[in-house]
């Protein structure tokens, strides 16, 4: 009896076709854009913690200033190199640390130029933003480093523009009016959590930005990577107290610094896209709701043209529960209809818009199936008023119907 009645139901949807299309178009729209949503914001929120986690693993990134942005480091003493060495040897569950300036720099190979940002630094650098080394390339050495020699290492970025597709390896860089030679090309990382490319990039010495790039001693952020499974309030602690030591700051005065823990930039990051998609997932899915409206608008068109349909049946014998199923499968059959096409099109949708955005397409098994799932309680909600309309119509008076 229950594949008769689907076949009955399936069967009254063909006869009208245009108007069962528009009947489900509300459902369509709204599990599409539900899912379409859903998968778009979990695709922004992985990408959110990809692109920060590449920043470096349980990393803490130290600047002056109270505050981090534009203006945030104005008037408070930059930091020492000695800074990073005095944190690695007092502080338990440090990985490495690393003093870090930067300078904007045009770099010159081969009759080509790029303005990049020239970073100076220690080998610690590659460790606590997790950089690996290509093939035939090194490390600077200690002598290097405290001689403040001219080599440097190269982002991927340089290597394309000034190098092509040869080895830059050996070769000579011009960085501003000195020439240092390129000891290696760091691993690709691509596009950094704010939208910078992470790999135009230039590493060398900090001595030696320091005597040939800067003319000053400046230290504008400390990296500090915590070991896996640090106390990260503790180490934070930690670091805040001996940094107030070494700048000499009275128990009465304000940091004069600011910590940033990236993992906990990251999870604030994926809590904010979490808490939008959700609000936007619930916005379409009042197109649900619209859309259950119109299926019992319809389904109630449908009882009063089918009228004497209905009294002769009951008039022959058939029972008030079966007619009752028959127009409650076909509100169900619509709505299940709507909601495996609207499945169809937030699948083409979100392949789409993902590529458009840059986020990586997440297939979400769940959010698929509740959502037809749904789309089909939609149509018993909505379709059961109808469908006990036409169960308990007097047979007699249906009959009569005109």
């Amino acid at each position: 009896m229950l594949f008769n009645t689907i076949l009955l139901a399936l069967r009254s949807i063909r006869r009208n076709l245009m108007r069962s299309f528009l009947t489900i178009l509300g459902i369509v729209i709204g599990v599409s854009a539900v899912i379409t949503m859903v998968t778009l914001g979990n695709g922004a929120t992985l990408a959110v913690q990809t692109q920060i986690s590449s920043l470096g693993t349980n990393l803490l990134q130290v600047r002056p200033g109270q505050r981090m942005g534009p203006g945030g480091g104005t008037g408070a003493p930059s930091f020492k190199d000695t800074d990073a060495d005095a944190i690695a040897q007092q502080i338990g569950g440090i990985l490495a640390v690393a003093p870090e300036a930067r300078a904007g720099a045009t770099v010159v190979a081969g009759g080509r130029n790029w303005t990049t940002s020239v970073i100076g630094s220690t080998n610690a650098w590659l460790q606590t933003g997790n950089w690996t080394i290509q093939a035939g390339g090194r490390t600077f050495t200690a002598p290097e480093l405290r001689a403040g020699a001219a080599v440097c290492l190269i982002g991927e970025t340089i290597r394309r523009e000034l190098y092509g597709g040869r080895d830059p390896v050996g070769e000579q860089l011009r960085v501003k009016a000195f020439s240092c030679e390129v000891v290696g090309v760091l691993g690709s990382k691509g596009q950094g959590a704010f939208g910078n490319d992470q790999d135009d990039t230039v590493l060398i010495p900090l001595k030696t930005l320091q005597r040939r790039v800067t003319g000053n001693t400046r230290v504008n952020t400390l990296l500090v990577s915590m070991q896996d499974g640090s106390d990260p309030a503790r180490v934070k602690s930690a670091l805040t107290q001996l940094l107030r030591e070494l700048r000499k700051l009275a128990d009465t005065d304000e940091d004069n610094f600011n910590v940033l823990d990236t993992k906990q930039l990251a999870d604030t990051f994926a809590g904010t896209t979490k808490v939008m998609t959700t609000l936007l997932g619930a916005v379409a899915a009042v197109s649900l709701l619209v859309g259950g409206i119109g299926i019992m608008n319809i389904m109630l068109v449908s009882v009063t043209e089918r009228t004497r349909e209905i009294g002769l049946r009951l008039a022959i014998g058939a029972l008030e529960r079966e007619v009752l199923l028959q127009f409650l499968i076909e509100a169900v059959v619509l709505a299940a209809l709507g909601g495996l096409v609207g499945i169809v099109l937030a699948t083409v949708a979100s392949l789409g818009l993902a590529q458009v955005m840059g986020v990586p397409y997440l297939f979400n098994p769940a959010v698929n199936l509740l959502s037809f799932v749904f789309s089909a309680g939609i149509g018993v909600m909505f379709g059961y008023f109808p469908a006990r309309r036409a169960a308990h119509m007097d047979p007699i008076d249906a009959l009569r119907h005109e």
